[in-house]
């Protein structure tokens, strides 16, 4: 379904993506396309599979993903180079907003060529192997895109047949359809998946497991959400933890046993399809991982700093909230882990501040409070905790401030380069441990519940620090798994999921995040649908804007 809902079949939606090329899910161009004959052939059924994994990456690694998906919440606020407010902060958010749009109109289109996909598989001449495999993936992908569609926008337009020609109606159909179809082509994906897959970024059996347990857990179906992530954690895939934490997100660890689905990027920026024009009637394409501009502060224009590849091109967009800074003990690794909070001298040596040398500390933003007496003796400049926050936490500089370091990219070709070759993991073991425990906990399992976090606070002590890092079974509690999540997940794309789905995201935000507190209100827990959506429909008596939104 396109945001303009005009229909041109799903053969035309297939040609539109059959250029842009995975980095190991290789698409085939046959020649004479018809629908009929890329349904009929293996090769070019093979492309439409492919096809639709390819929209993922207008969602993973992308700004409008995070916009939609971790910004907006407790831990998260804008920078002073934040694009889309009326995501992060709520102001006047409405449908015209055009990260909504963008996605709508996309996952949309994945949805049609799934749908496409499984309802013509029969017709493919696939091998009785391979079969049911390709129906798993087309399976687990309709339902991955579903997701997002109905917690962004909640009951919206539901269909799984295959549209073509010139459609002006839309539906609302009730979440609890969404979540039927859901579960029940996720357990048909785990039915027909295998183990392994021949190729990295195909979905396999313990991936489909682990999307499940999310999705029961999301439904608050606590028990199976329970099982089904101990069938993860228990399956005998290989899947481990990283020993330590920082070590998931070096560049040299991209195919790292923690993860257990991720959306692949390939080091050849020319095949993530930045520029598509012929093949795009939006005359832009996906292209490559971008989530390494977003998160940095603005270093490059402190007394001795000049741009550099290994402190990466700051786009300034977003920042954390104070609460999420404090969240980290010192006895975590996870903040070093995840944060920066120096950046050293790299100019040329006649650019420097007098006193400092190249590789001295030129800027430092940390959540530490230093006493004035202590600043004025450094040479570098500093931007502590009262220069960076105001005493109720709300922002005070927005331009410098410890800078998530997930997702930079030092191997790119050019300092200025804006994509990356970064794979975006998608489901981590780590969230899967996170899952069991929650569902354990709401089952009043608490001491199961503390068990599987403890795994993870086992992994984030520092050296000697295990004994303090490990929690009680009295101390779980839903806030403290959702803490929990912010500490391992910060970043991730799941953010503003875990809010609404724990149903807690104003009220964490209106205790933690003053900044995105002023404008919120309890509508905001689904996003408008795009106006070019309600503009383009006829039955407009029917499918109206949620409530809320004008």
């Amino acid at each position: 379904m396109k945001s303009i809902l005009i229909k041109a079949g799903l053969l035309s939606v297939f040609l539109l993506t059959q250029f842009s090329c995975e980095n190991v899910l290789e698409e085939y161009n046959p020649s004479g396309l018809t629908s009929e004959t890329v349904y009929t052939t293996p090769e070019g059924f093979e492309t439409l599979v492919n096809a639709a994994y390819s929209y993922q990456r207008w969602w993973y690694g992308k700004e409008e993903g995070y916009n939609i998906s971790e910004t907006g919440t407790d831990i998260w606020t804008s920078g002073a180079g934040e694009v889309y407010r009326d995501l992060t902060q709520y102001l006047n958010l409405q449908g015209s907003n055009a990260a909504l749009t963008s996605e709508w109109r996309e996952f949309y289109a994945a949805i049609n060529l799934c749908n496409g996909g499984i309802n013509r598989i029969e017709q493919a001449g696939l091998s009785a192997t391979l079969r049911p495999v390709r129906e798993g993936e087309l399976r687990f992908l309709r339902a991955f895109y579903y997701w997002h569609i109905v917690e962004t926008w909640g009951g919206v337009h539901f269909t799984t047949t295959e549209t073509n020609g010139i459609v002006t109606t839309a539906n609302k159909t009730p979440v609890e359809t969404f979540y039927n179809q859901i579960f029940e082509d996720l357990k048909i994906a785990v039915n027909n998946l295998p183990a392994t897959q021949p190729q990295y970024g195909r979905v396999t059996k313990g991936a489909a497991q682990a999307f499940l347990a999310r999705m029961y857990l999301t439904r608050g179906m606590n028990k199976e959400a329970l099982e089904m992530a101990e069938a993860v954690l228990n399956g005998g895939y290989g899947y481990k933890l990283e020993d330590n934490f920082a070590n998931l997100w070096k560049m040299s660890n991209q195919k790292s046993k923690e993860v257990i689905y991720a959306v692949d990027y390939s080091a050849n920026l020319a095949l993530n399809d930045l520029a598509n024009t012929t093949f795009n009637p939006y005359g832009h394409g996906r292209g490559s991982n971008n989530a390494h501009l977003l998160f940095l502060m603005k270093y490059d224009d402190r007394p001795g700093m000049v741009r550099d590849l290994p402190n990466g091109r700051p786009f300034n967009r977003y920042m954390p909230s104070r609460f999420l800074l404090d969240l980290y003990s010192e006895d975590d690794a996870r903040y070093e882990g995840s944060f920066i909070e120096a950046w050293y001298a790299n100019t040329i040596p006649s650019s420097l501040p007098a006193g400092m040398s190249l590789g001295d500390t030129a800027v430092y933003c940390t959540r530490r409070e230093i006493a004035d007496a202590v600043e004025k003796t450094k040479k570098y400049q500093t931007n502590d905790r009262s220069k960076i926050y105001l005493a109720d936490g709300t922002v005070k500089d927005n331009l410098r401030y410890p800078t998530l370091s997930k997702f930079m990219d030092p191997t790119r070709a050019s300092l200025n380069e804006a994509q990356s070759a970064r794979d975006v993991f998608v489901i981590r073991l780590a969230e899967v441990y996170l899952v069991a425990a929650e569902a354990a906990m709401q089952l009043s399992n608490l001491p199961k519940a503390a068990e599987y976090i403890n795994v993870l606070r086992s992994r984030a002590a520092k050296t000697g620090k295990l004994a303090v890092m490990l929690i009680k079974p009295a101390d779980v509690s839903l806030d403290f798994i959702l803490d929990e999540r912010a500490r391992e997940l910060a970043g991730e794309q799941l953010r503003w999921f875990d809010l609404k789905r724990t149903g807690k995201l104003v009220e964490r935000i209106k205790k933690y995040n003053p900044d995105n507190a002023v404008n919120i209100q309890e509508h905001h827990m689904v996003r408008p649908i795009p106006q070019t959506q309600l503009d383009a429909v006829v039955n407009k008596s029917e499918f109206k804007q949620n409530a809320g939104y004008q």
